[in-house]
């Protein structure tokens, strides 16, 4: 039997998403890697679907950029057809049940999508063969095992967006230093009853002052 080799199998990004209690927050760094080449620097990895939900990407970026254009599609269909914005669930749901539809000839993208409506704050991961799960607290990538340290310490069910800022920011700079395909800098959205926000470059840097500093201890 041919072995394929484990250099083959080839990883990036660091995403996360958290549910607070006024909205929820989306992160991403924005290195785009080809193997151990850094194809690009600033690359785009979370989309506003619409000013309630918004989604981030991860593996393949071809696979990924579809399956943005296919939920921002039919979230404008859903909003003619029915006259309010799509349910973070139901746009879950629709991503998931195309990933699970192209199982035999995989989409390579695994999705957060995030958002606020009637019930509340949402976050769902939804891995490249359409399994689908709700969380509190997620990340994704080959940077989320170094995130996940952060988040598993300092995530709090039921805090502000103001008090997981900072937490999600340390969170994925704690990956960009860890982890190879992950780097340069580093996005931040937040979604709340006021809509979808990005953080400029300044609120960014403030934050990053705040961010507490690893300390190595012997």
């Amino acid at each position: 039997m041919h072995k394929v080799p484990d250099q083959l199998v080839l990883k990036g990004t660091t995403t996360v998403g958290v549910v607070c209690n006024d909205g929820i927050i989306l992160s991403s760094d924005t290195r785009v890697t080809m193997g151990t080449f850094i194809a690009h620097k600033r690359g785009k990895k979370i989309y506003a679907i619409d000013d309630h939900i918004a989604m981030t990407i991860s593996g393949s970026v071809a696979d990924a950029q579809r399956v943005v254009d296919i939920l921002a599609a039919n979230a404008k269909l859903y909003k003619m057809n029915y006259g309010r914005p799509i349910p973070v669930k139901a746009a879950s749901r629709l991503v998931a049940n195309l990933l699970f539809s192209s199982r035999l000839a995989p989409l390579i993208a695994q999705i957060l999508v995030g958002g606020v409506d009637d019930t509340g704050g949402h976050v769902f991961s939804m891995d490249p063969l359409g399994s689908l799960t709700e969380e509190k607290c997620v990340a994704t990538g080959s940077g989320s095992p170094v995130a996940y340290g952060v988040l598993e310490d300092k995530y709090k069910e039921g805090a502000s967006v103001k008090d997981m800022l900072p937490i999600v920011v340390h969170a994925v700079k704690a990956a960009m230093k860890r982890n190879t395909a992950s780097g340069d800098s580093f996005d931040v959205a937040v979604i709340n009853e006021e809509g979808y926000r990005e953080l400029s470059d300044e609120d960014k840097r403030s934050i990053s002052e705040t961010v507490p500093q690893m300390r190595r201890k012997v």
